[in-house]
């Protein structure tokens, strides 16, 4: 009976703890988010709609496929990891396309291999980079549906914001390349320009992208009710719910049967059964590679 307690105590400990990681993830992210650097130098084109928003979350929602895969692409490219490294990416995505959903145990290997090909690099080198590779081989990648969606939240003199757990530093290059109001993302804590080892609270997915946007609609005075998110993963039901109002764009098997129950809106820019299951990568690839990128430019060698 003891070990019994024990054991559901140390449950919930572990519980508390994966709660308070992610409402630092999101708290973090806010905050980055809030910062002038990210902020759209575009006017909106209608008077400014201050307490209403939107959230796009980016993998197979903004962009086809996984937007971690092609920085991935881009930086083996440069040399900075084998072509073995590369395959392994190449299989993730394989697993992910078919599978279709995610695996905790993927996402906490991911993380724990921690790619150190990024390590000691400094945040302005990466950014560089991300700006490059954007160009390459991610501008062709965005779907003109959820884009069109975007814009007409701009255009309503709305603010639009990317919630992804891609690195903080490629997802603001995306928003400013879309020409949107800024970008929630996984944020790794640097000192004088270099990562630190450390990734400020967790990678933002999952519920930490829910905190995120409570605490962005804090700092910027949004009314959630009056706001709407979009995104393709059953694992953004969180994100989705503190919302009023949710839309389910390119949905994965379980996202499409939530929303389906919650009566909330669907959108499907694929084109066929087949692009649905294996032509676009799932939520869960990038989920997975983005925090183990994420993880990799936190990590200092020992």
């Amino acid at each position: 009976m003891e070990a019994v307690c024990v054991s559901a105590w140390r449950g919930k400990d572990k519980s508390q703890e994966l709660e308070r990681l992610a409402t630092l993830a999101g708290e973090a992210s806010a905050e980055a988010a809030s910062s002038s650097a990210q902020l759209a130098t575009t006017v909106p084109p209608a008077p400014p709609d201050l307490t209403a928003g939107a959230f796009f979350d980016v993998d197979n929602t903004m962009m086809m496929g996984a937007s971690i895969f092609y920085f991935a692409r881009g930086l083996a490219a440069r040399k900075f990891f084998t072509s073995a490294d590369l395959a392994g990416f190449v299989w993730d995505q394989v697993k992910f396309r078919i599978g279709g959903r995610e695996n905790k145990a993927d996402i906490k290997t991911h993380r724990e291999r921690a790619l150190s090909f990024v390590a000691g690099r400094t945040v302005e080198e990466l950014t560089t980079m991300s700006e490059e590779i954007y160009d390459e081989l991610m501008a062709d990648k965005i779907w003109s549906g959820t884009r069109a969606l975007a814009q007409m939240h701009l255009d309503a003199g709305q603010r639009v914001w990317l919630v992804t757990a891609t690195p903080i530093e490629l997802a603001a290059i995306i928003s400013r390349r879309l020409g949107l109001t800024g970008a929630l993302g996984t944020v790794a804590e640097t000192k004088d320009g270099v990562y630190t080892g450390r990734l400020v609270g967790d990678m933002l997915h999952g519920r930490a992208k829910a905190h995120a946007v409570r605490a962005l609609a804090s700092r910027e005075g949004l009314n959630l009710k009056r706001c709407t998110a979009y995104s393709d993963s059953q694992n953004d039901v969180p994100m989705l719910s503190v919302v009023g109002t949710a839309v389910a764009v390119n949905p994965d098997s379980g996202l499409r049967e939530v929303a389906r129950a919650r009566g909330w809106e669907i959108r499907d820019f694929r084109t066929g059964r087949k692009a649905a299951r294996i032509g676009v990568p799932s939520v869960l690839g990038a989920g997975a590679v983005a925090g183990a990128v994420a993880a990799g430019m936190a990590y200092r060698r020992r």
